[in-house]
């Protein structure tokens, strides 16, 4: 989908059409640069024990997450040796990776149209889950409910960390970016 040239995201075109003009009526911004925008999304996944019993757990988790992103996942490893976790520094511990540009829209998109609804007794996302300076982090308890995972294959289920950073000053900005993608707030 990425590779055509003249293909743009259904949501970069959903943000230049419309939610810049909408957000900069609704914050009265002066200047154009000032209006919120998408600048990254990370997403991880930490194995934890299954990791420290078997190190194939922490590529089979970067495997899984090369596929949900479309973009090769590091893998994480550990900082320091915990004795009583029998952590040893440098063993890989899980995996992550940093969208921007395309596919940070491209997911986005899959994230909130199709992930999402698949989630089990699903009531909408936490609306306070910023960091005071427009950031937005949630966790996924399962990452199978992307249809890149095949559910046959998957050996274990990994939780998942999604952080979405935006150029916003306030959590109000972000969230009415946020919402202007559709992200479901349930408050």
């Amino acid at each position: 989908m990425l590779d055509n040239a003249n293909y743009t995201p259904r949501l970069k075109a959903l943000y230049a059409d419309s939610i810049r003009a909408s957000l900069k009526e609704e914050f009265s911004y002066k200047n154009d640069m000032q209006i919120p925008k998408l600048e990254k999304i990370v997403l991880n996944i930490g194995c934890g024990r299954a990791a420290v019993k078997d190190s194939k757990k922490a590529k089979s988790a970067q495997a899984d997450l090369t596929a949900i992103a479309g973009q090769k996942a590091l893998t994480t490893v550990a900082k320091n040796s915990i004795a009583g976790f029998r952590v040893r520094e440098g063993m890989p511990m899980g995996a992550k990776v940093t969208l921007r540009g395309d596919r940070m829209f491209e997911f986005l998109d899959r994230l909130i149209t199709i992930a999402m609804p698949r989630i089990r007794d699903f009531r909408g996302v936490s609306g306070t889950s910023f960091d005071g300076r427009g950031n937005y982090a949630m966790g996924l308890k399962e990452h199978i409910v992307f249809p890149e995972i095949d559910f046959d294959k998957v050996d274990e289920p990994w939780g998942m960390d999604i952080v979405i950073a935006t150029t916003a000053k306030t959590d109000a900005e972000a969230k009415a970016l946020l919402k202007a993608f559709n992200m479901p707030f349930n408050s």
